[in-house]
């Protein structure tokens, strides 16, 4: 109980200063590509979006997940010159979420911006489609292979009034034995609000 009248009262606090802002804050949809480092530097490629409130021109709390669709593996066998390959399905999905604060200029229409979150990343295998590999994802969080993130990224966003691009790349570093250090680049459309 006191946790919750603790978000309360920060949210009560903080309000006046996300609202009184002629731009609110921003959201937005992209394309994942995370190269996984304990996987042979597998490539996974997903979706993902994100929701951004303003605590000035400068500051944003910004908070985004991405879901990674399967990797499958190649395997090319070329025994007494004749070549053969084969395809194999792993069935391993990646869910993580981030938050945290967005540094950002605060001139003009492109802006480049810094940023560090905290979070998860869940590994899943499952064999299902990609829709209800996303429901099961979600649902094995609590209960599955789920680490903890430290993520550290950087960015620019080109905006054209309320439409805009944004690209930004960073180390998604999750914590199992260690710290595991993976590349992370999100690219897609944002709206400001």
């Amino acid at each position: 109980m006191k946790r919750i009248a603790g978000i309360i009262l920060a949210l009560a606090l903080f309000a006046p200063a996300v609202w009184a802002q002629e731009e609110h804050g921003e959201f937005g949809v992209f394309a994942d590509y995370t190269r996984l480092h304990n996987l042979r530097n597998g490539n996974l490629w997903g979706v993902g979006g994100q929701l951004a409130f303003n605590l000035n021109r400068f500051v944003q709390l910004e908070g985004s997940m991405a879901y990674d669709f399967e990797r499958n593996f190649t395997t090319i066998n070329t025994n007494n010159g004749s070549g053969s390959a084969s395809f194999s399905r792993s069935g391993l999905r990646l869910l993580n979420g981030l938050f945290g604060p967005k540094i950002q200029t605060g001139i003009g229409p492109v802006k480049a911006f810094v940023t560090v979150k905290g979070g998860f990343l869940n590994f899943n295998v499952s064999r299902k489609g990609p829709f209800s590999g996303f429901t099961g994802a979600l649902s094995s969080v609590p209960s599955g292979d789920t680490n903890g993130v430290f993520y550290p990224g950087a960015g620019v966003e080109f905006f054209a009034h309320w439409f805009g691009v944004r690209a930004e790349v960073g180390d998604q570093i999750y914590f199992d034995n260690g710290a595991n250090h993976n590349l992370k680049i999100t690219f897609g459309p944002q709206f400001r609000f």
